[in-house]
């Protein structure tokens, strides 16, 4: 704030006394010279801090963008007004008029402007076109971000590198947030809500980007187009959109999928024969093994360590360290109908 204060008074400042050195009417401090010199210079000021505020917006490969398309055509201008020139001399006519260059310039320097801050995404994509997947791009789609499960994957660190977001997603999302239907505005407003705390996420990179494919009818066809072109992996749970890019060849990380895998092989209620291999910490426990390491604690099975038996599987406990199976006694295992062996 106090910059910009600085800001105001060094510009007001200097259109007066520009405007009351440089004018020709009489040296008065009150004259309308000055003064209109202040104004211009205040005018100056809020025209700079409108500027800066509105710059502020806009990532900074988008201003890098605009200011390099504004040099291009800026030379762009330069070389066809000196085309001009050179072509009127040998052709001995009349020299080309100031306004020609003017327009010139003024055109070239639009047009680089806009399309510099458009096409710089497409820029990188062109620099980066033979992406190999060892870098990691993924596309997440609109299902993934409502779904939210992506967010709880990404804070566990399996998921790194950078999620590309398109803007036609964010268009969608942002529909299905404005929808009258209360159900489905309230899983747009989930949506957004997941990918503002996965932005936060320290494991990955979000990135949007201005990519578009205005021939393309529907987001799934655009995501299709953007993914063949950088090369990268969609993530998401729409079975549609997987069975179509299985077609495509691109290859799809399908959450459901991923979740399906993650299911325990062990159900509550279930009945097993396991041993008993050594008691437990609470009075009465007993300890078992599964072949690959995952503890189960047998309820009142202490005094049957060394043998097999049947138990019935009455809970899971998912820690970070690994799955615990809680379960109690059924009985001792049994190789006969009515009769309880015990082996050792």
């Amino acid at each position: 704030m106090q910059i910009r204060m600085l800001l105001i008074l060094a510009c007001g400042l200097s259109g007066f006394w520009i405007a009351y050195h440089y004018s020709a009417a009489p040296k008065d401090y009150l004259n309308i010279y000055p003064m209109g010199g202040l104004i211009l210079g205040l005018l100056t000021a809020w025209f700079v801090i409108y500027s800066e505020k509105a710059i502020r917006k806009f990532p900074l490969k988008t201003i890098f963008g605009g200011v390099a398309g504004l040099f291009i055509g800026l030379l762009f201008a330069f070389l066809l007004a000196f085309g001009m020139h050179f072509v009127s001399d040998i052709m001995e006519k009349q020299q080309v008029v100031p306004w020609i260059y003017t327009l010139l310039t003024g055109i070239m320097g639009y047009l680089g402007l806009v399309i510099g801050s458009k096409k710089v995404d497409e820029f990188h994509f062109m620099k980066s076109g033979n992406v190999k997947v060892s870098q990691n791009l993924k596309i997440v789609d609109t299902s993934a971000i409502i779904d939210g499960r992506i967010a709880d994957i990404c804070d566990t660190g399996f998921v790194e590198g950078t999620l590309l977001i398109p803007k036609f997603v964010l268009e969608e999302l942002q529909y299905v947030a404005d929808s009258p239907d209360s159900l489905k505005r309230s899983r747009g407003r989930r949506g957004l809500d997941i990918l503002n705390r996965m932005r936060k996420d320290k494991f990955v990179n979000i990135e949007i980007i201005d990519q578009d494919y205005p021939d393309a009818k529907g987001v799934d066809a655009k995501l299709l187009e953007l993914a063949k072109q950088i090369h990268a992996k969609i993530l998401t749970n729409d079975f549609n959109l997987n069975k179509v890019a299985e077609l495509h060849g691109i290859k799809i990380l399908n959450i459901n999928e991923l979740a399906n895998a993650l299911k325990p092989v062990i159900l509550p209620g279930e009945i097993m024969t396991v041993k008993i291999v050594k008691e437990g910490k609470e009075l009465g426990q007993g300890v078992a093994y599964m072949d690959d390491g995952m503890m189960i604690i047998v309820d009142n099975a202490q005094k049957y360590v060394g043998m097999n038996v049947e138990i019935t599987v009455t809970s899971i406990l998912q820690t970070t360290a690994g799955r615990m199976v809680f379960s109690e006694m059924k009985g001792l295992a049994s190789d006969k109908k009515g009769s309880n062996a015990i082996t050792k």
